[in-house]
């Protein structure tokens, strides 16, 4: 029998809502993760500070709230023997000017890439591709150190803001630029060269296979440098190697290697035109579809 009232089974499903158990959720709940707020807080400070962070008195303060934000939420984690929050929270302090300077070089290169762009500024501020690389080279830094859960947390905001999936383990050169960028996925083990641009709606993933034993395995493509890469392409396997200066174009479907200076497309589709029965009469409504002559 359906129960009528709300105390009638309140008790019973606290009882089992606390219980502890053998399921996936009880098991990521013991293993313990960051708080998520916290973790979206301390990234969007951090990129402020890296993209426009320029008076010295400011920064200090800044930079040492930031260092121990990022300390209180390592404490939270299971870190590599080697490794300590406070060590981890200096190495990355250290990195920071390096990842300034990446960025700079991203955007150069979307203003270059990009005739839309109308000034450096404009890019900083409006770019979602930026905001996605910005982050993701962020939690790059950490993912190198070893700090686990924080960076893939890091860059599933971004994903969530900008519709642009890139996983922190991947490695990505100089002059990187994602034009539109909804829809672009990089996987964990993908390589970019340097000076590659991807378009909207590009996969750099892994071939589906079963089974847990190629974790830590190369499973996603290499990019080698001065590639360009179209919208909706996708690129499959750790084995596939995009050679150093190709086009890939748009919605091809690659799982084999290309050489340098390839030029890769598929076949364009048929198409067939027809005219609208009426329209050079000048009607103004819309024939309904048996109406379209398609003998040309």
């Amino acid at each position: 029998m359906d129960p009528e009232r709300v105390e009638d089974v309140l008790e019973t499903t606290i009882a089992a809502l606390s219980a502890a158990g053998d399921d996936a959720l009880s098991k990521a709940h013991a293993e313990g993760f960051p708080d998520r707020s916290a973790v979206v807080s301390w990234t969007e400070r951090v990129k402020t500070v890296v993209f426009s962070g320029r008076d010295r008195s400011a920064l200090r303060a800044e930079v040492s709230a930031l260092a121990e934000r990022l300390e209180r939420v390592l404490r939270s984690l299971s870190l590599p023997e080697d490794l300590t929050p406070e060590s981890a929270t200096a190495r990355f302090l250290q990195r920071l000017p390096a990842v300034r300077q990446l960025l700079a070089e991203d955007v150069e290169a979307a203003f270059e890439g990009d005739p839309a762009a109308a000034s450096y500024a404009e890019i900083l501020v409006s770019y979602p591709a930026l905001e996605a690389i910005a982050i993701y080279r962020l939690a790059h830094e950490l993912h190198g150190l070893g700090v686990p859960m924080m960076p893939r947390m890091m860059t599933e905001h971004a994903h969530g803001k900008t519709g642009i999936d890139i996983h922190p383990g991947a490695r990505i050169g100089r002059r990187f630029f994602i034009d539109h960028g909804t829809g672009v996925v990089i996987g964990e083990t993908c390589e970019i060269g340097e000076r590659v641009r991807l378009y909207q709606g590009v996969t750099l993933g892994a071939l589906a296979v079963q089974g847990r034993s190629i974790r830590g395995t190369k499973r996603h493509p290499t990019i080698e440098d001065d590639v360009v890469i179209y919208a909706g392409a996708t690129i499959l396997g750790g084995h596939t190697v995009i050679g150093r200066g190709s086009v890939i174009g748009g919605n091809v479907w690659l799982t084999e290697s290309v050489p340098s200076c390839s030029k890769v497309q598929i076949t364009p589709p048929a198409l067939r035109v027809g005219q609208r029965i009426g329209c050079e009469e000048g009607e103004t409504e819309v024939a309904p579809p048996a109406q379209i002559h398609w003998e040309i």
